[in-house]
């Protein structure tokens, strides 16, 4: 599939806001772009919507959140669309929420709400800065937000029928916030000379890490590793779809030897009949009855038959035998 958030219901005195300096607080949604109205110049802190990242509430037996970062894109694998993620993780208590997000879509966003980045003193995720809501809010005229299971979740505005307005007035931001990556810069030559020189500097630089980055490295694969036999799981998750088959391909066996064991037990014999042998080959369930009758043998046969299992069945030495296929 996915919190327990900062305490945010309480104002903070009149004291601390008048020796605190606060930047706006804008709520961003890609759906509603012209929502937020702002100064030239006017530094803002912006709350992303959670159409703009993907989020999950996992449990690791890891420490420490700078260990659970390596983990990031395979603990994302096979649920992102393709696209270019940056990755950010932060602890509350045990638990560990993980986010993915893309930095063009959150840019472009930018600039359709006409936000310059040079503006923006901090971007947050509505997971971590809106804990504190009590029921659903609107943030477009589509979709509404309320909290469930620790959880910001988006939904459309037609699943809740009380719905209220987005107030980030007395929202305190948390230590959560994301750095965005940019490339757009524009430089001239002499700038371009100067990274030169820099780029030259930082191989160098490269080269003789490369023996530290090789021991992290391999640190980095014995943890993965540790994971991976903690849960039992393969390295890869076809490895991983491959067990699963094969474990319930055995379970229903299991469960229809179990089933026409039951059946087998369950038949009243007559006199001195009696069940001298029960086996299990392959695929076959065999049962042996010494001393049974002609009609025993049209009673398991009208029950086997009833219940549309494949068996054979048939005398021989004085034996009844009941062969039935898994």
């Amino acid at each position: 599939m996915f919190m327990k958030f900062n305490e945010l219901l309480a104002k903070p005195s009149g004291i601390l806001k008048n020796f605190t300096k606060n930047n706006k607080i804008i709520f961003l949604d890609p759906n509603n772009p012209d929502a937020n109205t702002i100064s030239d110049k006017e530094k803002i802190d912006v709350i992303l919507s959670p159409s703009l990242y993907w989020v999950k509430k996992v449990t690791l037996p890891i420490k420490y959140v700078r260990d659970v970062k390596k983990l990031l894109p395979s603990l994302f694998e096979e649920i992102l669309p393709d696209g270019s993620y940056s990755y950010s993780v932060y602890k509350e208590d045990d638990e560990f929420f993980i986010f993915a997000y893309e930095d063009k879509l959150i840019l472009d966003t930018f600039l359709s709400a006409g936000i310059s980045s040079s503006d923006v003193a901090g971007v947050y995720f509505a997971q971590s800065e809106l804990g504190y809501i009590d029921g659903a809010v609107n943030i477009n005229e589509t979709q509404s937000i309320y909290v469930q299971d620790d959880m910001v979740v988006l939904v459309p505005c037609c699943w809740i029928e009380e719905t209220g307005d987005l107030n980030l007035e007395d929202v305190i931001l948390s230590k959560h916030k994301i750095a965005l990556q940019h490339y757009a810069h524009i430089v001239d030559n002499s700038s371009l000379y100067k990274i030169a020189i820099v780029l030259v500097f930082l191989v160098v630089l490269l080269l003789s890490e490369i023996t530290i980055t090789s021991n992290k490295t391999a640190d980095l694969l014995e943890q993965n590793d540790e994971i991976f036999a903690s849960y039992k799981l393969k390295p890869t998750m076809m490895q991983n779809k491959s067990m699963l088959k094969k474990y319930k391909k055995i379970h229903t066996k299991q469960s229809k030897i179990r089933e026409h064991i039951s059946s087998i037990l369950k038949f009243r014999l007559q006199g001195s009949e009696r069940l001298s042998e029960l086996d299990v080959k392959n695929s076959t369930l065999s049962a042996k009855y010494s001393g049974a009758s002609t009609a025993t043998l049209s009673r398991i046969k009208n029950v086997f038959k009833s219940k549309k299992i494949k068996h054979k069945l048939y005398m021989q030495d004085k034996i009844l035998h009941l062969e039935v296929q898994l």
